[in-house]
């Protein structure tokens, strides 16, 4: 992790997490030892202006409530030399990882997705704001079921003309942006989560993109085209319908998030499952699936020097460990003999070799790792 912060703000870094066209984004700790993710953004997508939006749209995003499918927003600071913001972080794996080693979702499972990741969004769009990049990658799944992330940096998606956007320059995952972004307009509405939302659904069902090639000017073209239709090949018939409206041309096209989410309840419905039992089985699938479990948080350094500072003080006292001592022999019964016995004065424990110091001093730590069940390997 070469040339890795070892400090942004007041929390401080464990691990890097990722990276990607808007920065580098790392697990970090606060002061007091709760586990956060930090997003560090590029020097090159700075300007005043930007920076200005980016301190008000974060002031903003606190105040999104009703609902746990975004991970909260928790500080930022703009005028930072590299501005950053600080959110929950969620352990699990993106859609992305789950759909790629698992395969597609079944439909009453990617119905649920839809439907809890709609309410998600529905309070993003409440609090005056927009996502403007869900991507199969924004979607971390986990204990809780699917939780939005990397919310918080619409200041960077939609500047105003004459600074980061302008007609012609395209910011944001290609694959997964309506045609109106992929054209370059600076401005877009909340029918553009809309059809995201369509892409990551796709994504999902078929493990597929509705346009794709391998050069991201061709898929903006195929995107932009009104002739060209999406790809929803491989996606069950029941679903086609509502993705094809998620991802129609026009924004005047696509369905409310209100609607979505009444679709995908009515999918849920026609399977046979409650919108809470589909949930679960979301968290089952996506959880247990392979083997695979939620991303643990890295063993905490701390600990790792307490251990070895408590074998050392074994180590130079000559002392006995902890988890050696014993319990003491029971009493006798009350109609057994007691014989009397004189006392000894004490002796002294036999002073160790230094190797032997050093052989107890490993044990030691090692049998206080085991405690302490730390898992040293990230």
């Amino acid at each position: 992790m070469t040339g890795s912060p070892t400090q942004i703000g007041r929390y401080t870094v464990a691990r890097e997490l990722g990276s990607g066209g808007m920065g580098e984004v790392y697990l970090a700790y606060s002061p007091a030892g709760s586990p956060v993710a930090v997003k560090v953004i590029r020097t090159d997508k700075l300007d005043p202006v930007t920076r200005a939006r980016f301190e008000k749209e974060a002031l903003i995003a606190r105040t999104v409530i009703g609902t746990n499918r975004v991970a909260r927003f928790l500080d930022a600071d703009p005028f930072a030399d590299r501005p950053w913001l600080a959110m929950e972080y969620v352990a699990g794996r993106t859609l992305m990882d789950c759909v790629d080693s698992d395969g597609a979702l079944p439909l009453p499972l990617v119905a649920s997705l839809g439907a809890l990741l709609a309410e998600g969004l529905s309070a993003v769009h409440d609090a005056g704001l927009l996502h403007r990049d869900l991507k199969p990658q924004n979607v971390m799944l986990g204990s809780e079921g699917p939780i939005i992330i990397d919310f918080g940096l619409s200041a960077f998606m939609d500047a105003a003309k004459d600074t980061l956007s302008h007609s012609g320059m395209i910011i944001g995952t290609v694959r997964c942006m309506p045609p109106e972004q992929a054209s370059g307009h600076p401005q877009v509405t909340p029918a553009a989560d809309v059809y995201a939302l369509g892409t990551v659904l796709l994504y999902a069902a078929a493990r597929h993109y509705p346009y794709d090639g391998h050069q991201w000017e061709a898929v903006a073209m195929q995107v932009s085209n009104p002739e060209i239709g999406p790809d929803l090949s491989g996606v069950p018939e029941g679903f086609k319908e509502l993705l094809a409206a998620m991802l129609a041309h026009t924004p005047e096209g696509r369905p409310t998030l209100a609607k979505v989410a009444d679709a995908c309840a009515d999918l849920m419905k026609a399977a046979g499952r409650t919108p809470a039992d589909a949930r679960l089985a979301l968290i089952d699938r996506t959880t247990a699936a392979g083997g695979n479990t939620p991303t643990p948080e890295p063993s905490s350094a701390s600990i790792e020097k307490l251990i070895d500072e408590q074998a050392a003080i074994v180590d130079s006292h000559n002392l006995v460990s902890p988890l050696d001592i014993r319990p003491a022999p029971e009493e006798p019964e009350a109609d057994e003999e007691l014989v009397p016995e004189l006392p000894t004065p004490p002796v002294r424990p036999k002073a160790r070799t230094p190797q032997e110091r050093r052989v107890a001093s490993k044990r030691v730590a090692g049998e206080l790792r085991e405690q302490y069940a730390v898992n040293s390997t990230l």
